[in-house]
């Protein structure tokens, strides 16, 4: 298994429950994090996401002004900020698959249902850092590469028709994060 330092990397916490911003931030520095940043609501949150610059935002789904599906949507807006590829966890107690699929096409990176556990939060997190996902840019998507496995054969309802999609790789944040011995 491979260990990260957390200490290099920088957390973004957005939820409207002060509670559960505290059980994130106290797993988060369980983990090693040093740099955990917090927000109440998506409004507050994309002004810290643009004053921070985050390595990983984790955020709440319903939050008030704006939550974090919408969030998600204007983070992911290329060009409207400085990292629309930041990963992006989400968090809800609404685990419905339309809700998952839903985040998923939103641009989320991983979704977490709660309530959350250590476990849980280190392997999405794990995920981001050490295998993150290419992204896609199409008319109508821009985040994360929605496809798990890739099957050139799939000829299902959920594959796209024709429309060019640019592939952007993504470095990992793995050198940034990984233990050095």
């Amino acid at each position: 298994m491979i260990r990260l330092d957390f200490h290099r990397l920088r957390f973004l916490v957005i939820d409207d429950n002060a509670h559960m911003r505290r059980i994130v931030r106290t797993l988060l520095h369980g983990f090693g994090a040093r740099e955990v940043y917090e927000a109440e609501d998506g409004a507050t949150g994309l002004e810290a996401f643009t004053h921070h610059m985050p390595d990983i935002v984790i955020t709440d789904w319903a939050m008030p002004i704006f939550d974090g599906l919408e969030l998600t949507q204007m983070i992911r807006q290329p060009g409207a900020n400085s990292n629309p590829f930041v990963p992006i966890i989400m968090l809800s107690g609404h685990s419905e698959k339309k809700r998952v699929l839903a985040a998923r096409d939103a641009g989320v990176t991983e979704f977490l249902a709660k309530p959350l556990s250590a476990k849980a939060l280190y392997q999405r997190i794990l995920n981001v850092v050490a295998n993150p996902r290419p992204f896609i840019k199409t008319k109508t998507y821009f985040g994360p590469d929605r496809r798990r496995n890739v099957n050139n054969n799939y000829a299902g309802p959920e594959r796209r028709k024709g429309g060019k999609a640019d592939v952007i790789r993504q470095d990992p944040l793995i050198d940034k994060a990984k233990v050095h011995h």
